[in-house]
């Protein structure tokens, strides 16, 4: 990833140039120069490279994203990448980052994005609402850092676990009543590969498989129906997009009841969703770059963003 080191390596070379004749300090110079060069960050030098650039999206610490983009001249497909951990504040996006490298070696711009989460200043209805921005910051700040060379009406997203079903809340914002986190969104999605998502979040309270929802919903189902309906995917059918859920047999995390489920009320309200599962995979097996659940879950992305 493109960065600058705080230590400034550029300042011990300066003094020590000092000391030396003007033509070997010239050369100093010259190679200050250079490096400085290739750590601005600038998103507009030479496409013939992958890169790594960090892009914040909002004022908070955690309001910002990995862009990798492949190297050429665009326009590229984006997908949108939202990692797990129980919406909580312990799990961030870097296990998330060989996979979005295994995304960008295929062709597609990735952003792969943080939010604020539950034990920080996220839950209800910030992760929401971060989602909702981070989404729509590809015509933004991340189109800006790609230099123009993103294809913004190809704009898919993927996600694991909690971010599964961030991301399948997501690719339905446009669902939403007025009035909720996202109902009115300014990057519309073309797709989502959902990896052991949970999409129904009522049904993970009740069947006690994820403690963590009322931490991010700021209550039990009874307490506060009105959140449970906004935020889960299940109860804002058709999305009118493809929707491609992936969950292992062996996943006792998050039951594959709720990839079923879904796919089952979409088909019913006449979405194109389909359901992989896939026999022995648990639910940490998507995490792993050379594993047999992420390759079946790339070649999902692979296959949607090249459609």
């Amino acid at each position: 990833m493109i960065r600058v080191s705080q230590n400034d390596p550029l300042a011990d070379a300066s003094r020590t140039a000092a000391t030396l004749p003007h033509r070997v300090a010239g050369v100093l110079a010259l190679i200050a120069a250079l490096f400085l060069a290739s750590c601005s960050g600038d998103a507009r030098q030479s496409p013939d490279s992958a890169r790594t650039v960090q892009v914040g999206y909002g004022k908070d610490a955690s309001n910002f994203g990995l862009l990798h983009l492949p190297p050429g001249d665009g326009p590229f497909p984006v997908v949108v990448m939202i990692h797990g951990g129980g919406w909580a504040q312990q799990q961030g996006l870097d296990y998330f980052e060989p996979l979005a490298d295994s995304i960008a070696s295929g062709g597609a711009a990735v952003w792969n994005i943080e939010y604020r989460r539950v034990g920080g200043a996220g839950g209800w209805p910030t992760t929401l609402a971060d989602i909702d921005d981070a989404v729509d910051a590809v015509a933004g700040p991340v189109q800006r850092a790609a230099g123009g060379r993103l294809d913004g009406g190809r704009v898919y997203v993927a996600g694991h676990s909690a971010g599964g079903h961030l991301a399948a809340w997501a690719v339905g914002r446009h669902t939403l009543p007025p009035g909720s986190p996202g109902h009115r969104p300014e990057v519309r999605l073309r797709g989502a590969v959902i990896m052991a998502g949970v999409f129904d979040l009522s049904l993970a309270v009740e069947h006690g498989h994820d403690r963590f929802v009322g931490g991010l919903l700021g209550g039990s189902p009874e307490q506060v129906p009105e959140r449970y309906a906004v935020a889960s995917p299940t109860e804002h059918l058709p999305v009118g997009v493809p929707v491609i859920a992936l969950h292992g047999s062996a996943d006792s995390v998050v039951l594959p009841e709720q990839s079923y489920g879904y796919v089952d009320a979409a088909r019913s309200a006449g979405d194109p969703a389909r359901l992989r599962v896939l026999d022995g995979v648990g639910h940490a097996d998507f995490g792993v770059v050379d594993g047999r659940a992420w390759r079946e879950a790339r070649q999902a992305i692979m296959r949607m963003v090249n459609a």
